[in-house]
């Protein structure tokens, strides 16, 4: 089930700045407090008309992958050379694996393909392996999310992803104290030393909520721990950017 399909620019972690197509997938298996985007199931999903044009057409769901590969394939014509690649993004989209195992082999004929997950779903993302590019793996805090960190997953996860092109995502607030985010970093260390770790200020009211200092200070922390640490907000936000 899809929840919409859109042109856009990726506004986080290292593709920062490159448009994509973006299919946001239904369902999601955590409950984060910070959570900005919608990922319920509907009858009919928004579809842009025309890539970037910011006006869509509903479509009916369950939508079928060929049609999904014929709009992908038609924006891709249309502009050539303007899309990186397809972000596939949720809610949690590995919820949709099967889906995704017919999926994504058409769609990456077309364009290379970029997952974006909450990195607790390892047994998911092992069969897709092969038709994945690039991994964003966000770490999930419990003093942003509200909820428990789900360590055990993401050990297995990241053990995994670490195999392919792949980035760590840590959304860190105002609320995260120096000792979780010690602990997180040496965490995502152990596992996968040589993943770029991206530290993301959470994003309040359309504005990031932690001073440069502050961010300076977690940085630093980090940094003594990790090797490649990227300070990187929520660009989007500013371009009001889907």
């Amino acid at each position: 089930m899809v929840v919409e399909i859109f042109s856009s620019i990726q506004g986080e972690g290292l593709h920062l700045g490159r448009r994509q197509i973006f299919i946001r997938l239904a369902d999601c298996n955590l409950s984060c407090a910070y959570c900005d985007t919608e990922f319920f199931r509907a009858s009919l999903f928004p579809c842009e008309i025309r890539p970037g044009c910011g006006f869509s057409t509903d479509r009916e769901n369950p939508v079928p992958g060929y049609e999904i590969a014929e709009l992908v394939a038609g924006w891709n014509r249309d502009l050539p050379g303007a899309h990186h690649s397809i972000s596939i993004t949720g809610g949690e989209p590995l919820c949709q694996a099967a889906a995704l195992a017919i999926w994504l082999p058409e769609l990456r004929k077309i364009l290379p393909i970029h997952l974006e997950t909450n990195g607790t779903l390892p047994e998911a993302l092992a069969p897709l392996l092969s038709e994945i590019d690039f991994i964003s793996i966000d770490f999930k805090l419990a003093s942003v999310t509200g909820v428990t960190t789900p360590w055990e997953e993401h050990k297995r996860f990241l053990a995994l992803a670490a195999q392919s092109p792949c980035q760590v995502k840590l959304v860190v607030g105002p609320q995260t104290s120096f000792d979780e985010l010690g602990t997180a970093v040496r965490f995502i260390h152990d596992i996968a030393p040589d993943v770029p770790l991206i530290l993301q200020p959470q994003t309040i009211e359309r504005r990031v909520s932690l001073a440069a200092h502050q961010l300076l200070e977690m940085q630093a922390l980090a940094a003594a721990i990790h090797r490649d640490i990227r300070v990187i907000p929520q660009v989007h936000h500013f371009l009001n950017a889907p």
